[in-house]
């Protein structure tokens, strides 16, 4: 596997799905946003969300000691359909595809919003890449198919930004 970009190559087989993701801003203050999974990729959402939502909560088997220590309301069990009651936005991020995949179904059950991380043909929303400062907030989305590529392009809007208020 020398020389190969494992995540660039990943990236490039999600690309054959049919999705049209309109971006969009939506108040989540005091909303249930509910990540199904307690590791590094449930943690990276966290970090993201913490700047627009106030009402967050993990389910997980195992949660992370960063996710823990973060003032987070989590659970440490097994997944269970019920999770969901009063959720707004569902994030799937456990590394088991099957349970994702559960959690895609029974949120569509519920007509929620399911985000399953890392697979965007199965995602009802995606997330940008976000710059925020103050009241101003910059997102750049790629419609799924190259992620670096909206970071890079957010990295480069936050310099010139940072750059005309120095």
């Amino acid at each position: 596997m020398a020389g190969i970009n494992l995540k660039k190559t990943i990236m490039l087989s999600n690309r054959n799905f049919d999705k049209n993701f309109m971006p969009i801003a939506i108040d989540v203050k005091g909303k249930k946003i509910l990540l199904i999974g307690g590791g590094r990729i449930a943690w990276h959402k966290i970090e993201s969300l913490q700047q627009y939502a106030d009402n967050i909560q993990v389910v997980a088997l195992e949660v992370s000691e960063k996710i823990k220590a973060s003032g987070i309301l989590y659970q440490e069990k097994s997944y269970d359909p019920s999770d969901l009651e009063g959720a707004t936005l569902v994030y799937a991020c456990t590394n088991i595809s099957q349970l994702n995949q559960q959690v895609l179904e029974d949120g569509h059950q519920l007509n929620l919003l399911v985000n399953v991380v890392d697979s965007p043909a199965h995602c009802d929303f995606v997330s940008p890449a976000i710059y925020r400062r103050n009241y101003i907030s910059v997102a750049v989305t790629s419609n799924a198919q190259d992620v670096y590529e909206a970071i890079a392009i957010r990295n480069r809007i936050k310099e010139m930004l940072n750059h005309d208020h120095s």
